[in-house]
């Protein structure tokens, strides 16, 4: 027995002794970057793992010498050989893994403006295609956003896709929003209008937010930050996947994709579509919409490809535009669901306010590797917007205790309407719904080209060259019983027996141009790496008005503004595991049209003044096997912030002022953490502090008439008021654990506190009204289950997410005219299988 005993000691002290370690770095060779999540397995083993959050690994073995294999997806496999001596660690290294060949891979770099892990000296969150999957569920696609420093998001009145966004206390008219490097702000008013990107969710590859001044190389609306959205290319490998989820209120989505992988002949292709349907969380906001995607990308020789993307999606819901005081929701039996824009007709469900859209984007890339050193990246591209939303004209009935619902903060009963509108007969409807028309067209093209001139130096510049067509009008969508609605809004029509299809009340066309150029030096060497980027552009607006002026008379002169940015900024790696870094920027912008063409009027505004931002940053990163650290400091600097009044005097004519020294600071720290203590355990925080204010009153601006006559003068008492609309500390915590391969358990909370509500600071006229109201902070919980397996041959997932899980009722939107209450406890679960 102890002979036994002895050797079973023997042998087990030998394989203890026998067990070394082996670690290393996977760098892709191309973004000369880590890269975390790459596969790594000692081969002929079981010993493996992933790489961490910078790229490195450590494993142990038994083998005193060997290979191993890193892979990872869209990547070529790559193998190392290794010896290792008895309990000795050997390193081996950076190990660069070059992208797949027959991937088809774009230069994300050049023509995306991606922000580079511990290179490019901005703040950044990224968010892969995986964590949108598993964790956005029926929820609206910024959502899944708001575990990110600086960011509040919310579903803004409840409808499908009516979704907003605040990056820093800043709306999305100072967002800059891209995707695959194209800019979709409207080019009229800066808006991002979320239901036209509702397909987006099934077909992103990865999304990045940069705070602050981003990467992005053009000039940008990004005082707040970029949200950059880059899209799946075509897939390397031949197969596909279908998917169908369900929710509450009868969310339903189906949806599938296919790729043919790269072709023999060089030619690939990917297409992907989804239908997805409900009732809304909140009262009459029924929903239909449906996404689509296509990718084909061709190589021509070694040196060039082309790639042809369209997508969109064609979407239709109703809406809730009503902020309701609070009051009100405690009265209704609908309680925080409660939606005054809604009706029944003969049965049926009318929206009152709703929204219709379909705005495809195509693009045609081309790549060009002119040499080692120099590559040109160009993107032509083309958006054909259609669509609108829908209202009321005509007297209003709508009134929450009018006779026209049936009871007190009910439904509308459209049928009483019908039937007064039959009554009048030849005097037309008093009361009929209608439609805001906003059609465009929308052109551009940016061409970069990027050369190393000399070692360890990069050299990048290019245009930007965009041109819109906007077309604005209200459709006339039903006459309610009635036989026509009388319109004498056109003047060259003033007696117009308007019909359903025609356009009353207003009908103009926007036109913008965009001429933009810009230039960036970057250099990189070992551990420090710089950029400079200047920027200049010049926006053109005209306004050609159908109804308010005779023919002839309709269309002013282009008015032009310059506008202009300079930023720059350095990081250093102070080692291999803490970096610091800075950045520093001034731009100016042009006002939006409504502020150069004055009461939605031909009449110019001569002294429309551009925007002035300045904003600087400061930031400090730490990265180890399984910590991962990030901390930075903002300053943005707003003055100027665009803001006209015009008021109508008694004998008919305008008064106007261009209310300059309209100014606003915004500054806080945020904080950005991700620690692994066990391989199958993630965990996540996030805290971001803010203080934005408006800086000053406005006092003395002269209001003038037509002739330069003193009319009056504006007084605006904003100083040290906050910046409404948004929460300006949030906290983040979560914790992702995988009890066994291919299950994974989420669980996510955050918290929001100094939410005020928003206000028009032109409304501010009272200097004893003080601070607007301040609602209360609320936290919600949020609970995921991902479960990984195969099912007859196919892979397939399963995945289910339930938000506010504990029920919380919270106000997310609050306005000087009412609130909006967040979704109470919704559900998701969903299937997908990969063939």
């Amino acid at each position: 027995m102890r002979k036994f005993l002895a050797l079973a000691l023997f042998l087990t002290s030998a394989t203890i002794f026998a067990q070394g370690t082996i670690t290393g770095t996977v760098i892709d060779s191309d973004m000369d970057a880590p890269l975390p999540g790459a596969n790594v397995l000692v081969v002929g083993t079981n010993a493996g793992g992933m790489t961490d959050f910078g790229g490195k690994f450590s494993i142990q073995t038994d083998r005193t010498s060997g290979v191993v294999e890193i892979t990872y997806v869209g990547f070529e496999a790559i193998r190392v050989p290794f010896t290792v001596q008895n309990g000795q660690t050997v390193d081996l290294g950076r190990i660069l893994i070059s992208p797949d060949a027959d991937a088809l891979e774009e230069v994300i770099i050049t023509s995306y403006s991606i922000a580079i892990d511990r290179k490019t000296p901005v703040a950044v969150s990224t968010i892969k295609a995986e964590a949108i999957e598993q964790r956005l569920g029926n929820q609206e696609f910024p959502e899944i956003l708001k575990s990110t420093p600086g960011v509040y998001a919310t579903k803004g009145g409840g409808g499908f896709g009516d979704a907003e966004i605040r990056l820093r206390g800043f709306d999305s008219e100072n967002i800059a929003v891209m995707i695959n490097g194209i800019p979709v702000n409207d080019m009229e008013n800066g808006r991002v209008y979320w239901s036209n990107w509702a397909g987006l969710s099934d077909v992103t590859r990865f999304m990045q937010v940069q705070r602050g001044l981003g990467a992005s190389k053009v000039a940008v609306p990004s005082i707040g930050g970029t949200i950059n959205i880059v899209t799946k290319t075509t897939d390397a490998e031949k197969g596909g996947s279908v998917l169908y989820s369900l929710g509450n209120d009868g969310y339903n989505k189906v949806g599938a994709t296919l790729s043919t992988g790269k072709m023999d002949n060089g030619w690939a292709a990917t297409v992907s579509g989804s239908k997805t349907e409900g009732d809304g969380y909140v009262d009459g906001t029924q929903f239909s919409g449906f996404s689509y995607f296509v990718n084909v990308a061709k190589e021509l020789g070694e040196d060039h490809e082309l790639s042809f993307t369209a997508f969109g999606a064609q979407q239709e819901h109703g809406q809730r535009q009503n902020a309701e005081q609070l009051i009100t929701y405690r009265q209704s039996e609908s309680g925080t669901r409660f939606n005054r824009d809604w009706g029944y007709r003969d049965g049926q469900v009318v929206s009152i306010e709703d929204n219709f859209f379909h705005k495809p984007q195509i693009s045609l890339n081309h790549y060009w590797d002119i040499s080692d050193n120099t590559k040109l990246s160009t993107v032509a591209y083309a958006s054909f917007g259609s669509g609108g939303g829908g209202g009321f004209g005509g007297v209003n009935k709508f009134g929450l205790d009018s006779k026209y619902r049936d009871g007190f903060l009910q439904p509308v009963n459209l049928d009483l309407i019908v039937e007064e509108n039959v009554e009048l007969g030849a005097l037309g409807s008093e009361t009929y719904l209608r439609a805001s028309r906003n059609n465009h067209e929308w052109y551009g093209l940016l061409s970069t080209i990027s050369s190393e001139v000399v070692e360890n130096l990069e050299v990048t510049g290019g245009i930007d060259v965009r041109y819109y067509e906007g077309e604005h009008y209200t459709e006339l969508t039903d006459l309610l019983g009635g036989q026509y609605v009388f319109d004498d809004s056109n003047v060259n029509n003033p007696l117009n027996t308007a019909q359903v299809g025609d356009k009353i009340d207003y009908y103009n066309d926007g036109l913008v141009g965009w001429l933009g150029a810009f230039a960036q030096a970057e250099y990189s060497k070992d551990a420090l790496s710089a950029f400079i980027n200047v920027a200049a552009s010049n926006t053109s607006y005209k306004r050609i008005d159908y109804f308010r002026y005779e023919v002839g008379n309709q269309e002013t002169e282009w008015v032009d503004f310059f506008g202009y940015s300079a930023k720059g900024g350095a990081n250093y790696n102070l080692t291999d595991t803490h970096n610091v870094f800075a950045n520093i920027g001034y731009f100016e912008k042009a006002p939006f049209m409504n502020a150069v063409f004055l009461n939605n009027t031909n009449d110019i505004n001569e002294d429309a003044e551009n925007q002035k931002i300045f904003s600087a940053e400061l930031g400090y990163g730490f990265r180890s096997r399984n910590f991962r650290v990030d901390l930075n400091a903002y300053y943005t600097k707003w003055d100027d912030k665009t803001l006209t009044e015009t008021f109508r005097q008694e004998d008919g004519t305008f008064g106007s002022a261009n209310i300059l020294g309209l100014n606003a600071l915004h500054q806080g720290i945020e904080l950005e953490v991700n620690y692994r203590p066990f391989e199958n355990l993630t965990l996540n925080g996030m805290a971001s502090i803010g203080d934005w204010t408006w800086e000053n009153d406005v006092t003395g601006v002269a209001v003038i008439d037509e002739t330069g006559e003193f009319l009056r003068e504006v007084n605006l008492y904003i100083g040290g008021l906050k910046v409404g609309g948004s929460a300006q500390n949030s906290f983040a915590a979560g914790a992702d654990f995988e009890p066994m391969e291919g299950t994974h358990i989420r669980l996510n909370w955050n918290y929001f506190d100094s939410l005020y509500s928003d206000f028009d600071p032109a409304r501010r006229d009272d200097p004893t009204l003080g601070q607007s109201y301040e609602v209360p902070a609320y936290g919600l919980i949020d609970f995921g289950l991902t479960y990984n397996f195969d099912f007859g041959g196919f892979d397939a997932t399963l995945i289910g997410n339930v938000n506010n899980v504990l029920d919380t009722e919270y106000i997310s939107v609050a306005r000087d005219s009412g609130f909006f209450y967040g979704f109470g406890r919704t559900f998701n679960i969903g299937t997908k299988l990969n063939f």
